[in-house]
């Protein structure tokens, strides 16, 4: 066990966990779900039914924050033998059969040229960066086997700002390795989430698994968003807070540029209405999409999920059910012509709670268009409270944004 300073505020709660290398097979990818109240018989009944008596590599285990996480995991321990196992509570969970809450949903994965090695670190919020950097370091190990390797990670999306994780893992691996993944949550209750690695549930934490498959990997990022109105000046932010845009109070600025009803203008409706209408922010490589959380009412500021810097550009979005579902389509499309001309074998997706607000009774056709456009292979995925995804450059975190990691 990595040792740290008591200054650093944090601690490793396992890292270096034994690389799983399982049986020669093809390469295979099983999920299953289960909405059973027991959640230990929860966890084993989904895990058995994704994996099929056959030799798993990892398992991820995404479920209700209602379960007791400690009997959920114990159930798929009893399964997954000394497979690799992570995981998160979620806003939601997405199945083959399509999105279901307050259940669980488990991915197995293995075969042939299928390696994982799994770790974990806790964190105060003020090292996630750190944390990061700990869980990338313990896992990848360049060169080491063929393939090509993506690290999954997943955080607590209530805890900091999550482009430290990416920075921490960007700064170990470098910009040859992809990350994805996404930011636990808790129903929407706002309160806390959990990370599962092993047969631990952790707060405050960073679990990541590295992936070397000799087989393709395909993935996929986009939102759906479009921009409203003209580009404005962040004229001063700090952290996840925008003070003001164009020399102006941002709030005032935000509602102004909508024309927001009056129920909005209101700290009672602000979050539900500020929930569909996110910040796009300007980069070298396209746009990145930001989630207003909150607003300060008094201070007139807006208070989002990562941060916005100073002296960027930013707009304000919108969309709605036909432009949200236009991005799975592109996203899916995206993946899928990194696979080589082969055929998937499944696909993890890290979908924001936000779209799915958009959505609302559309989320299974969400699901639906995307197996279609997957040819029909499982799938096994959340709603999140952000998006990991760094494929090129140095930014990786995203709000309101669909990522499809697809494998073959």
């Amino acid at each position: 066990m990595t040792m740290v300073s008591a200054m650093e505020q944090r601690s490793i709660v396992s890292t270096g966990a034994p690389v799983r290398v399982p049986q020669a097979e093809e390469r295979w990818f099983g999920t299953a779900t289960s909405r059973g109240l027991d959640a230990r018989a929860a966890g084993r009944a989904a895990a058995a039914a994704a994996v099929g008596g056959r030799d798993a590599a990892m398992f991820v285990v995404l479920s209700t924050a209602a379960h007791d996480g400690t009997e959920l995991l114990a159930g798929v321990a009893e399964v997954a033998g000394d497979a690799a196992v992570i995981g998160c509570t979620t806003a939601g969970e997405i199945g083959t059969d399509g999105p279901l809450d307050g259940g669980v949903v488990v991915a197995a994965l293995g075969g042939h040229g299928m390696r994982v090695r799994s770790a974990s670190a806790t964190s105060d919020g003020a090292s996630l960066r750190t944390a990061a950097a700990e869980v990338a370091a313990a896992v990848h190990d360049p060169g080491a086997w063929p393939g090509r390797e993506v690290l999954v990670l997943l955080s607590d999306g209530l805890c900091g700002d999550q482009q430290e994780v990416v920075r921490g893992a960007y700064g170990v691996v470098g910009a040859t390795v992809p990350l994805v993944g996404g930011c636990a949550g808790d129903d929407l209750r706002m309160a806390a989430t959990a990370q599962y690695h092993g047969t631990s549930v952790l707060r405050h934490a960073v679990v990541g698994a590295s992936i070397h498959s000799t087989g393709p990997i395909g993935i996929g990022v986009e939102h759906g968003w479009r921009r409203v109105g003209a580009p404005m000046l962040v004229t001063r932010a700090v952290g996840n807070r925008v003070l003001t845009l164009d020399d102006r109070p941002a709030l005032d600025v935000y509602l102004e540029a909508l024309d927001a009803p009056p129920w909005a203008r209101v700290p009672e409706g602000f979050t539900n209405y500020a929930i569909t209408h996110p910040l796009g922010l300007h980069r070298r490589r396209g746009e990145e999409v930001r989630i207003v959380a909150e607003a300060d009412f008094e201070e007139r500021s807006l208070g989002c999920l990562a941060g916005v810097p100073n002296g960027g550009l930013a707009w304000i979005m919108e969309g709605d059910a036909s432009s949200v579902l236009a991005a799975v389509d592109r996203a899916a499309d995206a993946a899928l012509e990194q696979l080589d001309g082969r055929a998937p074998i499944g696909a993890l997706v890290f979908d924001c709670i936000a779209r799915r607000g958009v959505l609302d009774a559309g989320i299974t056709e969400e699901v639906e268009r995307l197996r279609g456009r997957l040819g029909g292979a499982p799938v096994c995925g959340f709603y999140t409270y952000g998006e990991i995804a760094r494929v090129s450059g140095s930014n990786g975190f995203h709000n309101q944004t669909l990522v499809v990691m697809v494998f073959a």
